[in-house]
């Protein structure tokens, strides 16, 4: 890795005197998120309780979580148009309702296209907390935005941990009353958001800001698009992984409860990478950081091809994945400081690998067999794409 060039923090700097989180209000967006994470990971562990009450195959059982990701991008389309007309507080309390209707229609949905349809007005809601504190912590900050963003997107990982373990102790067919239970869990943050302030400001450091704009100049579209394909293919595999892993390792002669077991251990290694880059974040560049968690990953994902390996392999992608999500939007918001929709346009396309991740992966599983489905081609992208934005925005005077 490389040293951070004391340019690359310039421009997250937050206006002098304001605070846009009490100290109760960080801890209760931390809690949000783990119920963020934890509503996503159940879907793939669950899967198993849909085919059989709803008579499906793969690729229409993973079109849950496809509905999900499908609100979440309308989610975070949505509420970008709306954050600096409504407030930071009504944003996230509509967001947290919606989460929980969602998850308790989906709970108690008698067939499959009502299921859907509330997966769908849960992602609206999961979208608008995605974006929401996301958003948020990248300005709330100053430098350390970066380490706090690690550390909001671990407690992900602690959600995303919970909810496969929960669901693989009280079995699948019991996964109405696990959503209702997260459904309830929902509910109480709504009073932690007076310690959110209604309106966040702008990065301070215009001059920082303005350099940057120059750095990529008529490349700045390029760029654009570049950091939507990193987070479309990034997002598809931690989706695919996080959804399709049970029924590989099942596939490939391991049991029902390893399997649900396997998964938690991979979002719990998302966890861990998150909150072992935070300390990272303070002295190594987000280039640097992403780079070897790109190349990590495709390791991993080639070695999840042994069965014999396959768990392990899985774990090593959760630790590699973690920090790509919430070290980029940093990055992204340095490299172009003057394209107000960029951190709302890749959080979206973001999503958009999730929405694909489990038909498409589904259908695979159907024409050839679990064992063909190989993701590290996918994280070869991820790596491409990588080492070309490091070439396009770096900064003049920053070193790699």
């Amino acid at each position: 890795m490389t040293r951070q060039a004391a340019t690359s923090e310039d421009a997250t700097r937050q206006v002098p005197g304001t605070v846009l989180f009490s100290p109760a209000a960080v801890v209760a967006s931390c809690v949000g998120y783990v119920l963020f994470g934890a509503l996503q990971a159940l879907y793939g562990p669950a899967i198993p309780a849909f085919r059989e009450e709803f008579g499906l195959s793969p690729s229409a059982a993973g079109l849950g979580l496809s509905a999900h990701f499908v609100g979440g991008v309308a989610g975070v389309l949505l509420f970008e148009r709306l954050f600096r007309r409504v407030g930071n507080r009504r944003i996230l309390g509509v967001s947290y309702v919606l989460m929980a209707v969602g998850a308790a229609g989906f709970a108690l949905a008698p067939n499959w296209p009502l299921g859907l349809a509330a997966a769908l007005l849960a992602g609206l809601g999961f979208g608008g907390i995605g974006y929401g504190l996301n958003q948020l912590f990248a300005v709330g900050f100053g430098h350390r935005s970066t380490a706090m963003l690690n550390i909001l997107n671990a407690h992900f990982g602690v959600g995303a941990v919970l909810g496969p373990a929960l669901i693989g102790a009280v079995g699948s067919e019991h996964y109405r009353a696990v959503f209702l239970g997260f459904a309830a869990a929902n509910l109480p943050l709504l009073l932690c958001l007076r310690g959110v302030r209604d309106r966040a400001p702008q990065p301070a450091d215009t001059a920082s800001a303005e350099a940057g704009g120059q750095v990529l100049g008529r490349g700045l579209g390029s760029v654009l698009a570049v950091f939507v394909a990193l987070y479309v293919l990034h997002v598809g595999i931690e989706a695919g992984v996080g959804g399709l892993e049970p029924t590989h390792l099942e596939t490939v002669g391991y049991g029902a409860g390893v399997a649900a077991t396997a998964t938690s251990v991979y979002w719990l290694m998302m966890t861990v990478g998150r909150f072992l880059v935070a300390p990272l974040a303070l002295r190594y560049s987000a280039q640097a950081i992403i780079t070897v968690s790109c190349a990590g990953m495709t390791v991993c994902l080639l070695l999840a091809t042994i069965p014999g390996l396959a768990p392990y392999a899985y774990a090593g992608v959760g630790l590699f994945i973690a920090p790509i999500f919430p070290t980029g939007l940093p990055w992204l918001g340095r490299a172009a400081p003057r394209a107000r929709r960029a951190g709302a346009v890749v959080i979206a396309a973001s999503m958009l690998g999730g929405v694909v991740a489990g038909p498409a992966l589904g259908k695979a599983i159907e024409w050839s067999g679990i064992r063909a489905v190989l993701l590290s081609g996918v994280s070869a992208l991820c790596l491409a794409a990588t080492l070309w934005l490091v070439r396009a925005t770096r900064l003049p005077g920053q070193y790699t």
